[in-house]
């Protein structure tokens, strides 16, 4: 299915690699303005690249989600350039460490909630009104199956992204009478560098690469989403709708 997102606006976070890399990319070659944030200058410069040899247009934003001061100061930059904001795609995240919660050194543990959860609300807050102004504003934000899943070793992670969910749907149903719609993903295995952290000796083969995982994404940012808090899960390059408890 062809998406038309010619005169969006789309932002994009822990666009440098991986998932929001491609996702980034996949949003230009719709006719999204891509606004890139990272903190690896080096990998939004290599993006940068990638879209205009696609005939698309990004601004790059290098800055770390721990500066709250700058994710409160994107907000009011992006409305004085361009007015409005279309589409967030809430990708970036960090792991933390595999190990016994008991052991999980307190500034580790501090700095996987800072980014994962504390930053996503920090973000929401800044662009809210903007998405606000268009006319389909569309969020989406990453999740992963560790939020159900609750797998040991993998605490901070998990509760991470079950609070970045939580949002995700506290959100949607205070805005399901307007016209933005809110949408959380989890994207699966994906060949991507966290997940070779998390999963050291896994053939990165066997996994779907990150630019599968995009175009599976690409279709909730489109005019076309009607349905709001809801999560869907991607497998097999597809999207698919997970039914979350009342």
């Amino acid at each position: 299915m062809s998406i038309d997102l010619t005169n969006k606006i789309a932002l994009v976070t822990g666009a440098s690699r991986g998932i929001g890399y491609f996702t980034a990319l996949e949003l230009a070659k719709a006719g999204a303005h891509v606004i890139a944030c990272a903190r690896t200058v080096g990998g939004l410069e290599e993006l940068d690249d990638a879209i205009k040899a696609v005939g698309g247009s990004a601004t790059l934003v290098p800055f770390d989600l721990a500066d709250m001061a700058a994710i409160d100061a994107l907000g009011g930059s992006i409305f004085e350039r361009w007015g409005k904001l279309d589409i967030l795609v809430a990708n970036a995240g960090v792991l933390g460490v595999i190990s016994p919660i008991g052991h999980v050194e307190a500034k580790v543990f501090e700095k996987v909630m800072t980014i994962n959860v504390t930053a996503t609300w920090r973000l929401i807050r800044s662009v809210e009104p903007l998405l606000m102004r268009a006319d389909a504003g569309r969020a989406i934000i990453l999740s992963s199956a560790a939020a159900h899943r609750c797998r040991p070793f993998w605490g901070p992670y998990s509760a991470s992204k079950a609070a970045v969910e939580a949002l995700a749907r506290t959100w949607a149903g205070e805005t399901q009478s307007t016209a933005l719609r809110i949408t959380s993903v989890d994207p699966g295995a994906t060949r991507t560098a966290m997940r070779a952290q998390a999963m050291p000796g896994e053939d990165p083969d066997t996994l779907p690469h990150p630019s599968d995982v995009a175009q599976a994404i690409l279709p909730l940012a489109g005019p076309d989403v009607t349905e709001t808090g809801k999560l869907f899960v991607i497998s097999e390059n597809k999207l698919v709708d997970y039914r979350m408890p009342e």
